[in-house]
């Protein structure tokens, strides 16, 4: 055997061995110029960097009578300063992960690890709170794009939650109904914990330059579920729904008991609290949320979902949450023809293999990148102009439902949706009072 094959052979043990398959996925393509305009990177450079949070006292979700400690992984994107970086040391970053059939993956991100934070101004905080499974980045080209145009970002791993959490028919069990308790109050936690006393970061000055006053929550699935209780959409759980869920006749009793809250587990809304976005949120068909409560909700609210939504549901899902929901500044976008996955990054390879993987990322009848790019256009409207207060991105939620222009044989068009190009829009709607 020679030299070269010798090698190659042990090269292919190693990597056999080592399970990893040196592989980075790059799920985005270029942006072509007919990007929606809010959808292209912002000024800023963006940092990002991995911390891990821990909640000293909270209510052991296996049990309800004991007290546990909770601790949460974060990723962390941010406005970065790169002028004293070296050019060498200018790599961006990737995101590693499994599937839900824990499948390792990798892949590219735009953001730059642990780079010096840019100190010129405090940023809004907004929590990424990914669905039932999910992990932190599942989200994370709406992380990088945000940081890109001035917010600090935190995309929480809800323990007992993720992908890697997960992995059978007990933790789906357990990790469920830890879901219904945790979620929400998991996103009133970072909220707090940034808000106390200065914390020891990865990133020097990153606390300090985090405003905490002027928040949002960005919540898939799930974690829709919870952005809507935690800003008021108090629980409305019986028996006969968790028996419905699959919880044991006695377990079924109790729980609702305990799940039973309202504002994340506190007394009033947090005034922090700005607006929510919410993809898909879970809830509507099995009447979880309060409708009074829904109606007294009164922080900006953007829902974003697919008509044939097959996990939340649309037309009882989804859209019941909408119109109960009682914001005077409510939005819904719609996807023609799209399901549940209208929230994360594109699929990765690992999970090409079977339709259970695959079901967890992609679109049959839309390109996931596409919607991934409207995602980006319509949350910077929305939060620029609910969250930073600025009137011309207010300018950029539509006023017409339709999107599409062309008006018949007579060649007649109307005008684009602000930031759209002209003809580049189909296959969505947008709703407001």
């Amino acid at each position: 055997m020679s030299k070269v094959n010798l090698c190659l052979t042990i090269l292919s043990y190693m990597l056999f061995f080592s399970g990893h398959c040196w592989s980075i996925d790059q799920l985005y393509t270029h942006q072509p110029a007919v990007t929606p305009e809010l959808a292209f990177k912002g000024t800023h450079p963006v940092g990002v960097t991995s911390t891990k949070i821990t909640d000293s006292k909270r209510l052991n979700s296996k049990n309800f009578i004991t007290s546990t400690e909770r601790s949460l992984v974060l990723e962390i994107w941010y406005p970065s300063d790169l002028s004293d970086t070296d050019e060498a040391l200018k790599q961006t970053t990737t995101y590693k992960d499994v599937t839900r059939l824990q499948k390792p993956f990798e892949i590219q991100g735009t953001a730059f690890r642990d780079t010096p934070i840019l100190t010129a101004e405090p940023f809004p905080l907004i929590i990424l709170s990914h669905g039932f499974t999910g992990y932190r980045t599942q989200m994370f080209y709406l992380g990088e794009h945000l940081a890109s145009h001035g917010y600090i970002v935190i995309g929480i791993d809800h323990t007992d939650s993720t992908n890697a959490d997960v992995f059978d028919d007990s933790t789906r069990t357990t990790g469920f109904i830890s879901t219904l308790y945790n979620r929400a109050r998991d996103q009133q936690f970072v909220l707090d914990y940034f808000s106390a006393d200065k914390k020891v970061l990865p990133v020097i000055g990153l606390n300090e330059q985090i405003d905490t006053n002027n928040a949002a929550i960005i919540g898939h699935s799930m974690g829709g579920f919870a952005a809507l209780n935690t800003v008021g959409g108090c629980y409305n759980f019986n028996a006969k729904q968790m028996k419905k869920l699959g919880a044991p006749h006695i377990i079924a009793s109790l729980l609702p008991f305990r799940l039973n809250s309202c504002f994340a587990g506190q007394e009033q809304l947090d005034p922090r609290w700005k607006a929510i976005q919410v993809f898909a949120p879970w809830g509507g068909e099995f009447n979880a949320h309060n409708e009074q409560a829904m109606n007294n909700i009164s922080v900006p609210s953007l829902f974003l979902a697919g008509d044939q939504d097959n996990t939340s549901g649309f037309e009882n899902g989804v859209k019941k949450l909408f119109k109960q929901i009682g914001s005077e500044h409510k939005y819904m976008l719609v996807y023609e023809n799209a399901r549940h996955n209208i929230a994360p990054h594109p699929a990765p390879t690992a999970s090409f293999d079977s339709d259970f993987e695959l079901g967890h990322y992609a679109e049959p009848s839309w390109n996931i990148e596409t919607i991934n790019r409207v995602n980006k256009h319509i949350s910077l409207a929305f939060l620029d102009c609910h969250v930073k207060n600025k009137p011309d991105r207010c300018e950029y939620l539509p006023v017409r439902e339709n999107i599409q222009q062309y008006l018949g044989s007579d060649g007649k068009y109307t005008d684009p949706w602000p930031g759209f190009k002209h003809l580049w829009g189909s296959g969505i709607r947008f709703y407001r009072p």
